[in-house]
């Protein structure tokens, strides 16, 4: 059973963790909101480094592929996505960033990097942290 010291050290991760988080979802939302976009938006930019399907970006954007539908609609919309057939998959279609959305996702990438919560993270403390956080992930 756990110690009540250990129980406390695993809570007070726990709420660091939970803030770092509120932290990086406020910054995103903010950096979108100079472009324009809603905060799903952005991160749906954010995530769409190459051509994907829905489910493959609700999976990255932890939500359902009903729930990203209605983002994908909007980007499309203004022009930043199209949806093409699957290659290999002829029941799905494929998310692909066209050019302007190309643009729109660098500008965004580069606010991101602004005034980042993790700014003050040196690149190497950042991949130690990425590394710790990953294998808390993996089960």
């Amino acid at each position: 059973m756990a110690t009540e010291r250990e129980t406390q050290a695993d809570r007070q991760l726990c709420g660091l963790v939970k803030d770092l988080a509120s932290q990086i979802e406020a910054h995103l939302r903010a950096r979108a909101a100079t472009l324009g976009l809603t905060a799903s938006q952005g991160t749906a930019l954010r995530e769409l480094s190459h051509p994907m399907t829905l489910r493959e970006l609700a999976e990255r954007m932890s939500c359902e592929p009903s729930n990203i539908t209605f983002v994908a609609d909007r980007l499309e919309g203004q022009g930043y996505l199209e949806r093409h057939p699957h290659p290999e998959d002829r029941r799905a279609k494929q998310l692909i960033l066209t050019p302007k959305g190309v643009e729109l996702r660098d500008r965004l990438l580069e606010l991101l990097s602004k005034d980042s919560p993790l700014a003050p993270l040196a690149p190497e403390e950042q991949d130690v942290l990425q590394h710790l956080l990953t294998r808390a992930l993996i089960r």
